[in-house]
């Protein structure tokens, strides 16, 4: 299992955080005012290497594992940035590796490692099925070489800023399988040929600055090479990402709990109240406390799952866990960062209220914290299934 003191992961945390420096406060400010997205960030870190650090070296990339990926997005975050911006490209990279052909991975992979393509979409939830992936209505039928998509998406983000897209999709109607997690198939979509050709993109306002679209397929036609490993087994091939997913964003919310818990106690040291720094008394000293420790458990639970990740294990349970207890841990660390400040917390030039409205998201995607103890019970507990 990595530490924290490893010293390729240290070498990774200070490239990173160079990078970092040269995106200030002020620059993601900007950008969250303006509803915009990180062009120049993500640029840079695409130039730098670090969105094609999983990517195996015969395909332009560093080869490294999901606990690298996992460092790189903590520290984005820990800097005050953003790392929901890139972090579609690492886990929605691991579906394409794993379960592509050959032939798709040696013409995609590289073209993502240079920059040339980006690969920031995944299009798995629906309006009326949510995380009840195995009810998905958009189909994919084939007909001769192409396949036809019909259906609707929801809460897809980045297509904007991507050129390609993971697609999930019923194959086989949900009568005709033995078990209702068979016959969905995965594809890799072409964005640019798929927008206005069968394909309309809705973005969605919402109060985090998070690029996220409804998406609505109408006889959407794409070659039947599109389609990612065996047809019907997409279910199976989307867990590899899912896993990473969750993984990484526990990693994420880790990077904002260490955010959140070094500028609560910088300002409770400097401010002086009554003629004493406010960090003296307990009241503001335990919360902050607190949130360190949880901060701190949540982490060997990410470096679990990323050890069995990335030695081929099913990191599923570790995966699950990892992102609740960070989720929760960002969250609890944000409040205590935000109650330290008390008014100056919700001013934008403190950059609390920012990140407090960032991290909240994770207790809601990519999976809710409620779904994660459905899975805990049924899975490890072995109770009953509740829906």
């Amino acid at each position: 299992m990595p530490a924290n003191n490893n010293e390729e992961l240290n070498a990774i945390r200070e490239g990173v955080r160079a990078l970092c420096a040269e995106f200030d406060a002020a620059y993601w400010r900007k950008i969250d005012e303006e509803k915009g997205f990180p062009e120049a960030f993500v640029s840079a870190m695409t130039e730098a290497g670090w969105l094609s650090a999983m990517i195996p070296e015969e395909y332009g990339g560093s080869g490294l594992g999901l606990a690298e990926a996992s460092v790189i997005l903590e520290e984005v975050n820990r800097c005050g940035g953003n790392s929901g911006t890139i972090h579609g490209q690492m886990y929605n990279m691991f579906t394409l590796l794993r379960n592509g052909s050959e032939m798709q991975k040696s013409y995609y992979l590289p073209k993502l490692a240079s920059g040339e393509l980006r690969l920031q979409s995944m299009g798995v939830t629906e309006p009326t099925t949510g995380t009840d992936t195995t009810k998905i209505k958009t189909t994919a039928v084939r007909k001769g070489d192409k396949y036809v998509i019909n259906g609707q998406k929801v809460w897809i983000s980045r297509i904007q800023h991507s050129d390609l897209m993971i697609l999930l999709a019923r194959t086989t109607p949900l009568a005709e399988v033995t078990k209702k997690s068979e016959g969905m198939s995965i594809f890799l979509v072409d964005l640019r040929e798929a927008i206005g050709n069968g394909l309309t993109v809705q973005p969605i306002a919402n109060m985090v600055n998070h690029e996220t679209n409804e998406l609505f397929f109408d006889n959407l036609e794409i070659p039947a090479d599109s389609l990612i490993g065996e047809e019907g087994k997409g279910f199976r091939y989307i867990l590899d990402g899912l896993n990473a997913e969750r993984t990484l964003i526990a990693a994420e919310c880790i990077g904002d709990g260490r955010w959140f818990i070094e500028k609560s106690a910088a300002y409770a040291r400097d401010r002086v109240v009554f003629g004493r720094p406010i960090g003296q008394n307990q009241g503001v000293q335990f919360p902050i406390a607190e949130a360190y420790i949880e901060i701190e458990a949540a982490d060997l639970m990410r470096w679990q799952a990323c050890e069995e990740y990335d030695s081929g294990k099913s990191a599923g349970a570790s995966a699950n866990m990892a992102k609740y207890l960070a989720a929760k841990a960002s969250w609890e660390a944000a409040n205590a960062c935000l109650q330290t400040h008390g008014g100056f917390g919700f001013a934008c030039e403190y950059d609390v209220e920012r990140k407090f409205r960032e991290t909240r998201l994770y207790q809601v995607a990519p999976i809710s914290t409620n779904l994660i103890l459905s899975y805990v019970a049924e899975h490890l507990l072995e109770l009953p299934r509740s829906f």
